[in-house]
């Protein structure tokens, strides 16, 4: 898992909240995300380096378009192991494993 502190400042904005939720079902490249967020291409491209260093975004390059994606196999990751950190209780542990395949 990446920091905890780097993917809790990385989720706690709510611009890189909004621009996790353009991307979680469709590849978008930095050009169509900050035209359907009506924000500047520095802005955005800022916020994709701090959602790529935390690792909640998937990078596909291809030619001269960088396409970003929402890693949602991470960010279910990082949500089980906080859950199981911070909510220790032995059923919620165990539905967090399952649910992430992981084993006891």
């Amino acid at each position: 898992m990446t920091d905890p502190i780097a993917f809790a400042k990385a989720i706690a904005d709510d611009t890189r909240q909004r621009i996790m939720k353009l991307c979680c079902c469709e590849r978008l490249t930095v050009t169509e995300i900050t035209a359907k967020m009506q924000l500047t291409q520095p802005t955005i491209s800022h916020h994709l380096a701090i959602l790529r260093d935390a690792g909640l975004v998937n990078i596909e390059r291809q030619g001269r378009e960088t396409y970003y994606s929402l890693n949602q196999t991470f960010l279910t990751v990082c949500c089980g192991t906080l859950m199981m950190q911070f909510a220790p209780n032995e059923h919620v542990t165990a539905t967090v494993k399952q649910e992430l395949l992981m084993p006891e």
